[in-house]
C-alpha cells in the first residue's frame, strides 16, 4: 500500500426535508450576500428556487441571482461568475443542482480570490490556490458526487479543450434524495454510469489493498440498487442508496494507497471540448470499448471485478474468459440502464476527423498497465462512432 495523506473535509446533511431542517441554520456561520447559483428553469419549476430565497430572505440574507450554469459549464462562465462575486462582495455561494453547477462554482469560488487569469495561474503558472469565496451544494441531480470535493470540469472554448480546475471544496452538501423524483429518467441513468465509472476508473489503476474491496462493496451496490431502480423508479429508499453511492467515490476514499487509472475521463473530456457530449452518457459508450483493448494486459483483476461486482460464476473459465465476459458484462449493463453504446446512436455529429483529433489531444495515463498508442486510441473511439 502506497503512502497517503487523506481528509474530507465536507459535511453533508443527507436525507428528505434537508434544505427546511438544516439550511438557515449552516448559514449563520456566513454574512449577508448570498450568491445563487443554479442552471436552467427546473429550479424554479419545480418551486425549490421560491423555498431557497425565502429561507434566506427569512435568515436576513441579501440573494445574488447567478443562473444559466450550463451542462459542461465554460471558462467564460466562471469569470462571469467570478466578477460577480466581487462586484456584489458576496460572502458565501450556495450551488443549487447537480454536477455541472457545482463544478462552476467551485472553481469561481478560488477564481474569484486568484490573484490574475485563473486558467493561465493553474496551467502556466502551476498556481495552488490555498482558499475560496466560501459556498455550499444542494444537490438535485446525483451521479458526479461533485458535492464532495474541490475539483471542477470546465470547458474553455477558445483553447478547444476541456480540463479539471482546482477549486475549493464545499462547506456543508444538502442530499435530498427526494429531489431525484424529477430527474428525467435517462439523466439519471447516465449519472448512474458516471458514478460506477468514477468507481473503475480508480478500481483498474495500480496496485491492490483495502480500498479496493470498499469499491468493490459499492460498486455491487451501485449495480444492485440501478437494476431496482429500474424495476422501482420512484422508490426513495433506491435512491437514496444511489445518491449516496454517488458521494463516496468522489471523497477520494478508495484512492487511498493506490493511484487511480484514469483513461476514459480524459477521453471523454476532449470529445466534450469539440462536441459538448453529455459526460456520463459519453462514458458509457467509451468504457466498454476501452476495456476490450486492455483486458488483455489485466486478466486477473478483471476476473475478480467480474466475481466481486457483477457476480460472474468462474467455473469452468479460464482466467482470460471470465476477463473477456466482465467486459461484456460492463456493456450489457450500458443497455440495461438504456444507455446508448455508439455514438451515432447517442446523436453526436462525430467523424473520422473529430475522433482523430480526440486522440491526439486527450490526457494519456501513464500509470495503467499498458499505455495506448494514440493511434489505438482512435481506432478504438472509432469502433463505437
Amino acid at each position: 500500500m502506497k503512502n497517503f495523506f487523506y481528509h474530507a473535509p465536507v459535511k453533508v446533511l443527507f436525507g428528505e426535508g434537508g434544505v427546511e431542517r438544516h439550511l438557515g441554520m449552516e448559514l449563520r456561520a456566513y454574512g449577508k450576500n448570498i450568491m445563487l447559483a443554479y442552471g436552467g428553469g427546473s429550479v424554479k419549476r419545480s418551486g425549490l428556487y421560491d423555498q431557497l430565497t425565502g429561507i434566506l430572505e427569512q435568515a436576513g440574507k441579501t440573494v445574488i441571482d447567478f443562473g444559466g450554469i450550463t451542462s459542461n459549464p465554460t471558462y467564460d462562465m466562471v469569470l462571469k461568475g467570478a466578477e460577480t462575486v466581487k462586484r456584489e462582495k458576496v460572502d458565501f455561494i450556495l450551488a443549487v443542482g447537480g454536477g455541472s453547477v457545482m463544478d462552476c462554482v467551485k472553481v469561481i469560488s478560488t477564481a474569484a480570490k486568484a490573484p490574475g487569469d485563473y486558467w493561465k495561474l493553474i496551467f502556466e503558472d502551476h498556481y495552488y490556490p490555498m482558499s475560496g469565496t466560501p459556498w455550499g451544494a444542494i444537490v438535485t441531480l446525483s451521479g458526479t458526487g461533485s458535492e464532495m470535493n474541490g475539483l471542477g470540469g470546465i470547458s474553455n472554448k477558445a483553447l478547444n479543450t476541456k480540463a479539471t480546475l482546482l477549486g475549493s471544496p464545499a462547506s456543508f452538501a444538502i442530499c435530498d434524495p427526494s429531489y431525484l423524483l424529477t430527474v428525467p429518467e435517462k439523466q439519471l441513468a447516465s449519472g448512474i454510469f458516471d458514478n460506477l465509472s468514477h468507481c473503475m476508473e480508480t478500481y483498474f489503476g495500480p496496485g491492490e489493498c483495502v480500498s479496493d474491496a470498499m469499491n468493490e462493496a459499492v460498486m455491487h451496490d451501485i449495480i444492485e440498487n440501478a437494476r431496482a431502480w429500474r424495476r422501482d423508479p420512484k422508490n426513495i429508499e433506491i435512491l437514496g442508496n444511489l445518491m449516496w453511492d454517488s458521494s463516496l467515490p468522489q471523497t477520494f476514499l478508495f484512492n487511498c494507497g493506490k493511484e487511480g487509472g484514469f483513461q476514459c475521463h480524459p477521453i471523454e473530456a476532449q470529445l466534450c471540448a469539440y462536441t459538448g457530449s453529455n459526460h456520463g452518457m459519453a462514458l458509457a459508450v467509451i468504457h466498454p470499448s476501452y476495456y476490450r483493448h486492455i483486458v488483455k494486459d489485466m486478466p486477473e483483476k478483471f476476473a475478480r471485478f467480474g466475481q466481486k461486482v457483477f457476480d460472474l460464476d468462474p467455473a469452468r473459465k479460464t482466467t482470460q474468459e471470465l476477463a473477456d465476459e466482465t467486459v461484456e458484462a460492463v456493456a450489457a449493463f450500458v443497455k440495461e440502464l438504456g444507455l446508448d453504446s455508439s455514438f451515432t446512436e447517442l446523436g453526436l455529429k462525430v467523424d473520422e476527423d473529430i475522433l482523430r483529433k480526440v486522440s491526439e489531444n486527450c490526457g494519456v495515463n501513464p500509470s495503467m498497465p499498458r499505455v495506448l498508442p494514440r493511434e489505438e486510441i482512435f481506432q478504438m473511439l472509432m469502433e463505437v462512432m
